[in-house]
């Protein structure tokens, strides 16, 4: 018996997004419900063979620092050394066995999908809705597409990234939560949001 078949859905980290209406105060937020969401950590000596085997599965050069590297919809967010958060989308939690099964020889991979939630910001605002939430200078000089950092967000450890803009040139941000805070962050970034 599956889940859904005993009435039981996947419940969103953000309900409050449905009735959240920000357009107007120049930021749009949405979920990355599909995302899959793991933890890659080096083995012992084997940091080479892990960048080497990333190289050859995904054609991804992995981040020596707090840097995001993507492509085809895979990414890796340098959080440590020789750690990485991986993303793929789609992927929910079908990721990280995959993961596991392409590098599991050279580092150890763990599914996250069930611990974070991930928030995108957007739009002409974002930048100073966010920079209210983290203690980080995130001017485009200093924090710049591809950047990443793990920080605190209302006194909540989180991680996030710097996107490329958006097609009306707005800046894009994402940021990982522990699934059990997001409702902590989310008012806490509601309190701070422009215009509020």
């Amino acid at each position: 018996m599956t889940p859904s078949s005993r009435g039981l859905m996947p419940r969103s980290a953000f309900p409050q997004l449905q009735s959240a209406h920000l357009e107007s105060r120049g930021v749009h937020l949405s979920a990355r419900e599909s995302l899959g969401i793991a933890t890659v950590m080096a083995k012992q000596g084997q940091a080479e063979a892990l960048r080497e085997s990333v190289r050859k599965q995904f054609g991804i050069e992995l981040p020596s620092g707090p840097l995001r590297a993507h492509r085809a919809g895979v990414s890796f967010v340098g959080t440590g050394p020789d750690t990485w958060l991986a993303t793929c989308e789609p992927g929910s939690n079908r990721f990280a066995g995959p993961l596991a099964e392409m590098i599991g020889e050279v580092a150890a991979v763990t599914d996250q999908g069930d611990a974070y939630a991930v928030l995108r910001l957007r739009g002409p605002r974002a930048c100073e809705a966010l920079q209210k939430l983290v203690p980080i200078d995130l001017h485009q000089r200093s924090f710049r597409q591809g950047h990443a950092a793990c920080t605190v967000a209302a006194e909540i450890s989180v991680i996030f990234w710097r996107l490329e803009n958006d097609d009306a040139g707005s800046s894009v941000f994402e940021l990982a939560i522990p699934r059990s805070f997001a409702d902590s962050v989310w008012h806490a970034l509601m309190a701070g949001m422009p215009g509020g």
